[in-house]
């Protein structure tokens, strides 16, 4: 007698498991959906990891700050310190000990990713520790921090500015102004 588990036919779990594998693959994530999802799983990794964890809900700002920091032990960027003999310098002539930290840059676009990621997971745009002014300071601040040290004045690219078409009428469509008949 064979059982119903062992492949017997009939709409038993192996059947479904045939049509689970008939489906398409769930579609492939950006570069850019994808990071956000492996920093917002690192980000509540750290959370749980905390003593005591700290749920996401109990988050805020402060959180966000101390993942910042602790993310600094696996930066790739030289940060010459004020004493180092190569502070200031954009290209220093030999090896150092000054610190490797996170750059400005790649934690300016991780905020902007946990940012996006806290309130796609329900959190709240008001409540969004990611959002907060603390954090736009800190950033302010490695950024300056970072430049200063090389030697490298940061300066904010200005948009360009369009020009407008000068005369009457529709200065979308310069030749429909004259048109009419």
């Amino acid at each position: 007698m064979m059982s119903s588990d062992h492949g017997g036919g009939g709409g038993g779990e192996g059947s479904s498991a045939v049509a689970a594998a008939r489906q398409p693959p769930p579609p492939q994530l950006s570069r850019y959906e994808s990071q956000k999802r492996r920093d917002w799983n690192t980000f509540g990794q750290y959370l749980r990891n905390k003593r005591p964890p700290v749920a996401l809900a109990q988050c805020n700002y402060g959180h966000v700050l101390e993942f910042m920091r602790y993310l600094d032990q696996f930066g790739k960027t030289k940060v010459h310190m004020q004493g180092c003999m190569f502070f200031g310098h954009p290209e220093p002539a030999g090896p150092c000990t000054c610190p490797l930290r996170q750059a400005w840059g790649s934690l300016d676009a991780l905020v902007g990713r946990l940012r996006a990621a806290y309130e796609e997971n329900g959190g709240l745009q008001e409540t969004n520790p990611f959002a907060n002014g603390a954090i736009r300071i800190y950033l302010r601040e490695v950024r300056d921090s970072q430049a200063k040290a090389r030697g490298i004045p940061y300066k904010k690219k200005k948009k360009k500015k369009t020009k407008k078409l000068s005369g009457t009428g529709n200065s979308t469509f310069p030749s429909m102004q004259h048109s009419a008949v």
